[in-house]
């Protein structure tokens, strides 16, 4: 529900730090009140390497290096020992590790798994395999951490690496300092008889299908489905169909032939139109994009439509309070659409907004004891499902809504009806400082102002990749994008000055 505040500053975002810019907020007025709201996160700004989703960068470039990976793996390790695992005075703590499709993945995987045998800490490989896999897997066999070896949606020739707790949950902030500090530590290899050992997980996708399968009620199956699965080339390539097809659904699988380098590559949830011409082409009734780590999902209907992570999660939250089976509330993003926000109002479901970044929503269901949330790039967290954002478990939770009722996606988003909303990123160097420069300032004021109660924008760095992302919602759509492309195009002139010192 929202609720009527009034602060003094709007937030903007800016690589997982918040920011003031000057201006007044009135949460009595929810479209007018958004150019992102979060709590600073002072933690987060200390950090040397770890961004909102771990650590990310070009392959070779520092800190994507197999030199910089073996100190990692060695870091975390001694930071694995000095805590309290709760094994026994002979046992070594294990780490998890897997990896999407990339062909640098092998590279690292090598040197981190070097470093964590260095430090003392016994490794099992997993091959590829989608991060939620991993954090299920930590869990599954009571093992003190996993890491994944991953850049996400970003392309091929970047890499990034992400780490899990026993728990199956992303390392809190301290954790991620201490293992930053440990990074300024030199290096020891511990004395042979000490050094961790390095086995192959076997049937480590098999083991996570059947996870994945449980999430869907006994009673109900998918017979007579066509579904279409973009399995992005990356780590669900051999694991989405698979899920999809064992649970009776006429199965067409794309994308699904990874070689290294096509990881993300026009397809998966990153390039939705492949899914929406897949559907056509194929006649299919629903189909299912995941990114190339799997911890994201889309859904397209039979007529070609896309339906975004916000309103998927709108979609199991609405089902979930038919059956009496919602918990809590819904957690969003600043990005996520305001006529979501409303609809859930009009349903009496409580809304909140996060930061962007998975990580940041399931802080926030996490501090309201709340289990469904979502970003609209596709992270969706149930809780009561799993740790983290998972693409096969969160479509198999829409699907059950569509079985169990035997609506459409359309049937049951035909109350929302969305704000036009267009979102461009800008590519800078890393250095450009968009919320003190004084033309963006002045060209974002009278955008809002052209807007007035109609609007609202967002301004913020990615956490992840060299961008400055420019978020603008109307009412009106040729306002939206006139407004959109004006802000893009002067943080982009004022990014090339600032490269040539005019």
């Amino acid at each position: 529900m929202c609720q009527s505040w009034r602060l003094t500053g709007v937030w903007l975002v800016a690589g997982g730090a918040l920011c003031l810019w000057n201006a007044d907020i009135d949460f009595a007025n929810p479209i007018r009140a958004y150019s992102g709201i979060h709590r600073e996160n002072n933690i987060e700004m200390k950090k040397k390497y770890f961004g909102t989703d771990g650590i990310r960068g070009k392959v070779g470039d520092f800190p994507i290096t197999p030199d910089f990976f073996l100190r990692l793996g060695y870091a975390v390790g001694k930071v694995l020992l000095a805590s309290d695992r709760q094994l026994a005075a002979d046992k070594r703590p294990t780490v998890l590790i897997g990896k999407d499709t990339r062909i640098s993945g092998y590279m690292l995987e090598s040197a981190l798994e070097a470093g964590f045998s260095a430090a003392g800490v016994d490794v099992l490989l997993s091959g590829p395999l989608p991060t939620p896999a991993v954090a299920y897997l930590v869990r599954a066999l009571r093992i003190q951490a996993g890491a994944v070896i991953s850049a996400s949606h970003n392309p091929f020739d970047d890499n990034g690496i992400k780490f899990f707790s026993s728990a199956g949950s992303k390392l809190p902030d301290s954790m991620e300092l201490q293992i930053e500090a440990e990074l300024d530590q030199p290096m020891k290899t511990t004395p042979s008889i000490k050094l961790g050992r390095v086995q192959r997980l076997r049937d480590a996708a098999g083991r996570y299908i059947e996870f994945c399968k449980s999430t869907f009620p006994n009673q109900l199956d998918l017979r007579g489905l066509r579904i279409v699965v973009d399995c992005a080339n990356g780590a669900d390539y051999h694991i989405a169909g698979h899920v999809m097809h064992e649970l009776g659904a006429d199965v067409i699988t794309t994308h699904a032939s990874p070689d290294g380098f096509n990881i993300n590559y026009e397809c998966g949830a990153t390039h939705i139109e492949t899914l929406q011409g897949s559907i056509l082409q194929h006649k299919a009734d629903i189909g299912i994009a995941v990114d190339g780590d799997g911890d994201r999902v889309l859904m397209v209907s039979r007529e070609g439509v896309l339906y975004d992570g916000d309103s998927l999660a709108y979609i199991i939250a609405k089902h979930r309070q038919q059956l009496g089976e919602l918990q809590g509330g819904v957690a969003g993003t600043l990005m996520t659409n305001l006529a979501v926000e409303q609809a859930f109002e009009r349903l009496g479901i409580p809304f909140a907004r996060a930061n962007v970044g998975d990580r940041y929503v399931s802080e926030l269901l996490q501090q309201n004891d709340w289990y469904l949330g979502a970003e609209n790039s596709g992270h969706i967290i149930c809780r009561d499902k799993h740790t983290t954002g998972d693409g096969i478990i969160s479509a198999l939770q829409v699907l059950y809504a569509l079985r169990d009722t035997g609506l459409t996606l359309a049937d049951f988003m035909r109350d929302v009806p969305f704000f036009p909303q267009r979102l461009i990123n800008v590519k800078v160097s890393g250095n450009f400082d968009f919320r003190s420069n004084p033309a963006v300032a002045a060209c974002k004021n009278e955008a809002e102002q052209a807007l007035g109660n109609d609007g609202r924008i967002l301004l913020r760095a990615s956490g992840t990749e060299p961008l400055i992302r420019v978020m603008v919602e109307g009412k009106v759509l040729q306002q939206t994008d006139y407004w959109a492309e004006k802000i893009a195009e002067t943080i982009r002139q004022q990014a090339a000055s600032s490269m040539t010192g005019s």
